[in-house]
């Protein structure tokens, strides 16, 4: 699919239309850099990646908050949602064909009722619309890997994605497997899917275990098991040589069900507390990452370190910030089952109210009655086992069954792991012939022959990327995602793999003036892509005419949104 037409617009009025053509798509800042006093998206040249980002399944957020430091622009925000902007996103599948499929996404900033996401005409909701671009362009049904990851590495709009060339998902929160899932799917290996979730489940079972392991091990609990059974049947034979009237032993037997009623809700409690507490760690541990530090000092260090290095561009502040919003995000990922857990809780402390009122009514009727002397203190202890009992056999079937669980998932795993490992020809000879365009790209753009590689480590499949000639500095990193997404486009094609033809890349100044005028004039033409550039007007080689390049225009005067 190609980007045809970007439009912005509320009721009749029409703010902006934004065509799309082959090859690369330059939205232009006529503002000097040398008189910008703000850094970033002034004029909304960076917002266009983001509004594109937005009709594919995007927040949303970053188009009015800054996705570093959380500030609001809040003229941006009254104005999206007091005048109900509209934005449309038409997708092609033939560039060069007018008359090809076509699929047209409008969405706004509005909620519930004013709500607007339709795909085609036809309105949505988050599920459903997120399910039906994936199926629409990526030609799949498969729940992982999501719409969202898929479509990652060709909006490189945000700091993870302009750092990395292939790890291109949220920081902090997804696991080397969601990633293996990933490479697997853009390089066309079919295989099971679900093995970033059974790693997941894999890993709660395990800290489990550890948590049961500190009270005590299997073996304990069934040799404790065995002598508690016989004092059990030992004190029962003692108790049935007492002669008892009827109602008494009705009112025994009453209480009896009441008490392992009691017992069965406690185990409950315990077991969804002890599920409770583990999360309350996990979050604790995450907690405990959020960097504190001396910022004055860090100021201080960077200061002198600027004197030496000019360009640095990012201070130690924003790092940190950065930093601790990844560390956000993990925790509402792992915290997202504890209002589940704090209901259920509740619910069953109020069940136990209730029985343990009940047992003091019982209670309080046999002790009434004429008895035996003796025969209550047997009771008493018989009780005490019982309860003890009880507790014993619920830490069994936790012990039996978090280790029927590890042993199923992991057999399993096993299973998916030798599916993957029996591909391993396929992979590299996809590899191989991705390769090949990878290396003739990214050498022709900077003089580096950047190559791709894959390895099982550890029961999962490690892509990795590399070059011959060593590690690249800002602006070939820059090239080397260039070069990636350029070549993925090529090889996609090649193999007839779905994917998107348009790349999305912000922050192109880095890239060196020859690099640059290479993508302009050679590289990119000769793909079947589009090349979507925010870039600065004095940034460009000035022997170009840009003018056949160009799709909008844009200054302090003229703004994205005109305000």
């Amino acid at each position: 699919m190609f980007l045809s037409r970007l439009t912005i617009q509320y009721d009749e009025h029409l703010i902006r239309d934004i065509p799309f053509h082959k090859g690369i798509n330059l939205i232009v800042d006529e503002s000097s850099s040398g008189k910008k006093t703000e850094s970033g998206n002034s004029v909304g040249k960076t917002t266009v990646l983001r509004l594109i980002d937005f009709c594919l399944d995007g927040h949303g957020r970053n188009i009015y908050v800054d996705p570093e430091f959380k500030t609001t622009n809040a003229v941006v925000e009254k104005f999206l949602k007091d005048k109900k902007i509209v934005i449309t996103l038409t997708l092609i599948e033939d560039i060069e064909d007018e008359n090809s499929t076509k699929i047209v996404i409008q969405r706004n900033f509005l909620a519930y009722k004013e709500k607007i996401q339709t795909i085609n005409g036809e309105p949505l909701t988050n599920p459903e619309f997120t399910k039906k671009l994936k199926e629409l362009i990526f030609k799949t049904t498969s729940e992982k890997p999501s719409f969202k990851q898929l479509k990652s590495k060709n909006i490189r709009d945000e700091k993870n994605k302009l750092i990395n060339t292939i790890r291109v998902l949220a920081p902090n929160v997804v696991t080397d497997v969601a990633y293996e899932a990933l490479y697997l799917f853009w390089f066309g290996i079919d295989v099971d899917l679900s093995k970033d979730k059974l790693v997941r489940q894999q890993n709660i079972e395990k800290k489990l275990q550890e948590r049961l392991r500190k009270e005590s091990n299997l073996s304990q609990i069934n040799q404790s098991l065995i002598i508690v059974n016989k004092e059990i049947v030992a004190l029962s034979k003692r108790k049935a040589s007492f002669n008892l009237n009827e109602q008494y032993e009705e009112e025994l037997d009453a209480l009896n069900v009441v008490k392992s009623e009691i017992n069965s809700v406690s185990s409950r409690i315990s077991r969804l507390e002890l599920r409770r507490e583990l999360i309350a760690e996990s979050k604790i541990d995450l907690e405990s990452d959020f960097a504190e530090l001396d910022v004055q000092k860090i100021k201080m260090m960077y200061a002198k370190a600027k004197s030496f290095i000019p360009d640095i561009q990012r201070t130690f502040e924003d790092t940190l910030i950065f930093h601790n919003k990844m560390i956000e995000q993990k925790i509402s990922f792992i915290s997202e089952e504890l209002p589940d857990l704090d209901a259920a809780i509740g619910k069953n402390r109020r069940d136990l109210s209730s029985l343990l009122v009940k047992e003091k009514t019982l209670s309080d009727k046999l002790s009434k009655s004429d008895t035996v002397e003796g025969l209550e203190g047997i009771i008493a202890e018989l009780n005490d086992y019982h309860e003890t009992k009880g507790t014993l056999e619920e830490q069994k079937r936790l012990w039996e069954k978090t280790v029927s669980n590890l042993e199923d998932i992991q057999n399993t795993l096993d299973d998916i792991n030798s599916e993957i490992y029996s591909k391993d020809d396929l992979i590299q000879k996809r590899i191989e012939e991705f390769n090949t365009f990878f290396s003739n790209i990214s050498s022709r753009l900077d003089g580096v022959h950047s190559l791709l590689s894959a390895d099982p480590v550890d029961g999962v499949y490690k892509f990795e990327i590399g070059n011959i000639e060593g590690n690249p500095g800002t602006g070939s990193k820059k090239s080397q995602m260039a070069s990636f997404d350029l070549a993925y486009i090529k090889f996609a094609d090649k193999l007839d793999i779905p994917c998107l033809h348009f790349v999305l890349q912000d922050q192109i100044e880095n890239v060196h003036a020859n690099q640059i005028t290479n993508l302009l004039t050679e590289i990119v033409g000769e793909i079947n892509c589009q090349y979507v550039l925010p870039v600065l007007r004095d940034k460009l080689p000035i022997d170009i005419d840009i003018s056949q390049f160009e799709i909008l225009s844009l200054s302090q005067d003229d703004k994205l949104f005109k305000i």
